[in-house]
């Protein structure tokens, strides 16, 4: 077939925002790999080979155990995960901040009827004593039963969970006949951040089942529910053609993650972004009128600054508040964030700020 396309560019290819990591475009490799797995026929449905090879590659990173299950979106993983762990009375514990409770408009309790006990954190991570908040009730049929525990390795706020914080949560929730989910939509910054292999913080520490995050870290989109814990985690095959999350052309998804990780492009691009965000708290740490309010540990930077400068600025870049009330924004860095990208954010940040 002919590769003319009658497609135009729409968009300024130069311009750059710290709105989201999903702003950025799609990894170079991982074009490629979608043009390599793009030949002939391959069985949909997941019965492709590329989907088959992928168990082999996630197992590389999680262990002989790990089970791989693409699904399309962060929101769709989640759910479909959270189902899995709970049966139809069963509850789940997680900070207030969590993604499932303040960022997928209801999906968990709409789409998989799942309620949520919400704590509040002082930095977006639970911990055993925050857990037993709402870690109580079991056997009364008034309430919601506790049945697991929902982390998010890195934060909402951008905090890094240690491998001995996981452990103990993932220890804690197992004594109390918890399982342990961890929506891990960036979880290859943590790793960075961290220095850590994936499963030193994942299978080793006890957790049962995970979102695997790829759209944030250079894919064009997809995510994966990986299965640590087989004996305590099943049917996954059936909630995730129920959610409507099963890709017919899903070796489209699996080349992605193969590319993704069969290398070191998953560590090479979390590593750039969260190296951006360092260089960008540093240039702007010192700036007269802005705080940095969270530790910068993996790619986000919090900071307060004047309401009108916030919103001026972002005329010239995207970005969001993340706290209308104090006036807190979120700055977010990506694999393809420049320094000189950085450093024209940072100048005119300066501009705007002497502007009164």
């Amino acid at each position: 077939m002919s590769p003319h396309t009658d497609a135009v560019v729409h968009h300024d290819t130069s311009v750059r925002g710290f709105a989201s990591d999903n702003y950025a475009g799609i990894h170079p490799e991982i074009l490629a790999a979608i043009a390599l797995a793009n030949g002939g026929h391959q069985v949909a449905y997941g019965e492709d080979q590329y989907t088959e090879h992928l168990q082999t590659v996630f197992r590389k990173h999680f262990g002989d155990r790990a089970e791989a299950f693409p699904v399309f979106n962060g929101t769709g993983a989640n759910v479909v995960a959270l189902q899995a762990l709970l049966p139809r009375w069963g509850a789940v514990i997680a900070a207030g901040t969590a993604h499932i409770n303040v960022d997928e408009c209801g999906a968990p309790e709409k789409i998989a009827g799942i309620k949520l006990l919400t704590i509040t954190t002082p930095d977006g991570k639970l911990t055993p004593e925050l857990i037993d908040q709402q870690a109580w009730g079991w056997g009364d049929e008034h309430r919601a039963q506790p049945l697991a525990v929902s982390i998010t390795q890195n934060t909402e706020l951008g905090t890094v969970y240690t491998a001995e914080e996981i452990k103990a949560i993932c220890d804690h929730a197992h004594e109390h006949g918890m399982l342990v989910h961890l929506d891990g939509s960036r979880i290859a910054n943590a790793a960075a951040a961290l220095g850590l292999p994936l499963r030193a913080f994942t299978t080793d520490a006890g957790v049962d089942v995970l979102s695997f995050g790829g759209t944030k870290n250079g894919l064009m989109l997809g995510e994966c529910v990986v299965v640590l814990n087989p004996e305590r985690v099943s049917n996954l095959k059936y909630l995730r053609k129920m959610s409507m999350q099963l890709a017919s052309k899903m070796r489209f998804v699996s080349v992605q993650f193969e590319a993704l990780l069969a290398g070191d492009l998953w560590l090479r691009n979390a590593s750039h972004a969260n190296a951006m965000a360092q260089r960008l708290a540093a240039a702007v740490r010192d700036v007269d009128g802005v705080t940095l309010v969270r530790p910068v540990q993996a790619n986000a930077v919090f900071a307060i600054l004047p309401r009108e400068v916030s919103e001026r600025l972002q005329k010239r870049y995207r970005f969001y508040f993340w706290d209308e009330h104090t006036g807190e924004v979120r700055w977010m860095t990506a694999f393809d964030t420049t320094e000189a990208d950085i450093d024209a954010f940072a100048a005119a940040l300066v501009e705007e700020m002497g502007r009164g």
